[in-house]
């Protein structure tokens, strides 16, 4: 279906240098990564920029961060014009969000001889739970988490690094890294279940309008509704990720 062209006022808000900046956090590879063969950023968050570039019939830059709460903060500060986020009341600040459009669950990582079983039993004294400084799960778990330790280190590598080195007894993160990381080397394990349920959205500096917004928000919807979003999430093989359902 033919798209109505988006009027002038609003693709100047989106894109004020004349190309869509679109911020890309690169610390979530289930939905960006880089491609092997160019370096470029690649994925869902990739396709559906360049998807909403080609609606507001603008040429499209990707700003590629290695960790989310850089990528939030280069919208925050329209130094990129659309992000790709965890929806958190932490981040409301200087961003307005879209809807979700992909769901992702967090949980967590502990050694194969470890006592626990369930998620409800990691919050305890003693408990050490590393996570990527910044990210979604380290802002729920800031605000959930009562008696366990938090370690926020700079990124999820080092965040399942730290638990095989025994530094931390337990590590929290998206659910298909995990298993990746017990798949590839034996020693630990995957709580079964889920913490949190993770709503990643689309982002645009709260200083673009409320029209822009509307925009944006509109955008997900659609690539929701039309099919754009499971077919990406197909393409690029992303396993135990859903499509958000409708707003």
């Amino acid at each position: 279906m033919t798209q109505p062209p988006t009027p002038s006022p609003l693709v100047s808000s989106f894109a004020p240098s004349g190309a869509l900046r679109a911020s890309i956090n690169l610390g979530n590879p289930i939905l960006a990564h880089r491609d092997p063969a160019s370096g470029e950023p690649a994925g869902v968050s990739v396709d559906l920029a360049r998807e909403f570039g080609r609606r507001l019939g603008v040429a499209v830059e990707l700003v590629a961060f290695e960790r989310a709460a850089l990528s939030v903060d280069a919208v925050r500060a329209e130094r990129a014009d659309i992000g790709f986020f965890a929806v958190d009341p932490a981040r409301g600040e200087g961003l307005r969000f879209t809807a979700p459009y992909v769901l992702i669950e967090g949980s967590y990582l502990v050694p194969e001889r470890a006592y626990l079983t369930e998620n409800d039993q990691v919050d305890r004294e003693g408990t050490r739970i590393s996570v990527g400084a910044g990210s979604a799960y380290d802002l729920f778990l800031t605000r959930e988490i009562r008696r366990a330790e938090i370690v926020r280190l700079e990124g999820a590598p080092r965040a399942l690094a730290a638990l095989r080195a025994g530094e931390v007894e337990v590590a929290a993160g998206i659910r298909q890294l995990l298993e990746a990381e017990a798949a590839r080397e034996a020693g630990v394990r995957v709580l079964p279940g889920r913490f949190m349920v993770i709503q990643q959205a689309m982002g645009v500096p709260a200083g673009r309008g409320a029209a822009a917004q509307k925009l944006l928000a509109s955008f997900v919807e659609e690539v929701k509704a039309d099919g754009f979003v499971a077919d990406a999430l197909r393409r690029h093989g992303v396993e135990g990720a859903s499509v958000a359902p409708e707003a």
